[in-house]
């Protein structure tokens, strides 16, 4: 059965593209079902039918695991079925009809103006590590990127003079961004008087940022550096990589930016994903209207 699981996500690799990330959680995920299979006593797939499944996510469920990750992980199940309904493992797929629970719609949390200024301006810019961390700040407030692909840029992604950035997101799709004027100032002079001090000891890497040992940075290593800039603000709210791109994408949208082009830029395959930001607005002006309208 596990042999299964390989083979389908090799294929997820190598025929439809998918990134690591991804790859990763869906192998997590269908090894946490084959040892609830095996819990079960399950040792073929032709055994299995949708009690297992359902059974397998009620006991996620009881781990108090989030419902965008239950749905996560049956999402995984079903498209793992259909690979072996295709590969002919299956005559029939137990996942068929099985509904996923309801998401509950949130909005994410987004940075005003002031707090962008108040993190932005952490990083100490007579420090070459300063000069890394406000240029990576900026360019995921100008980009809208995500910060596995902020970590994957190489020196040729980067054209100054044009005032675009190459970009690889999921399933190994490129998309072209322009970069604001500010953005493009402050990663001038990191590649300038920055990175090459952190790469003396390293001259053949290829990555735009990189750690203090001269090599690519992880997205590990950002999640850490951010977390210590946060500590020394004041800003009352959660904050994670991600809040670079919802900020990105609600700041345009509020200044007039059209959805389709805010889509293009995100990387996202379906509009109506951005289309959580058109919400973000919307709220943003009831809030207002409630605040200061006398018969609110």
């Amino acid at each position: 059965m596990k042999k299964d699981i390989e083979s389908f996500i090799h294929y997820l690799s190598v025929e439809r593209g998918l990134s690591d990330n991804t790859l990763n959680s869906y192998n997590t995920d269908l090894l946490q079902y084959f040892e609830y299979l095996q819990e079960q006593g399950i040792k073929n797939w032709k055994d299995t039918d949708k009690f297992h499944i359902i059974g397998f996510l009620m006991k996620i469920q009881k781990s108090n695991f989030k419902v965008r990750t239950v749905c996560r992980k049956l999402a995984a199940i079903k498209t793992f079925y259909k690979f072996l309904l295709n590969e002919g493992v299956l005559d029939f797929n137990p996942a068929d009809n099985l509904e996923s629970p309801k998401l509950n719609k949130y909005l994410p949390n987004v940075l005003t103006l002031s707090e962008i200024e108040q993190l932005f301006n952490q990083p100490k810019l007579n420090t070459p590590l300063g000069k890394r961390d406000k240029a990576m700040f900026e360019l995921l407030y100008a980009t809208g990127m995500r910060v596995s692909e902020l970590v994957s840029l190489n020196i040729e992604d980067i054209n100054l003079k044009a005032g675009f950035v190459r970009c690889v997101g999921k399933g190994s799709k490129e998309r072209i961004i322009p970069v604001s004027k500010v953005a493009l100032k402050y990663l001038d002079e990191y590649l300038r008087f920055g990175r090459p001090k952190l790469v003396k000891h390293n001259k053949n890497e290829g990555a735009v940022f990189v750690n203090n040992r001269g090599k690519r940075l992880s997205r590990q290593g950002f999640w850490k550096l951010l977390r210590k800039y946060l500590d020394q603000c004041f800003i009352d709210k959660q904050v994670t990589p991600h809040t670079f791109r919802h900020s990105f994408a609600t700041h345009l949208l509020e200044n007039g930016a059209n959805l389709r082009a805010v889509q293009e830029m995100l990387g996202h395959a379906d509009i109506s994903t951005t289309q959580i930001y058109t919400h973000l607005t919307k709220a943003k002006l009831k809030k207002e209207y409630l605040k200061f309208h006398p018969r609110a």
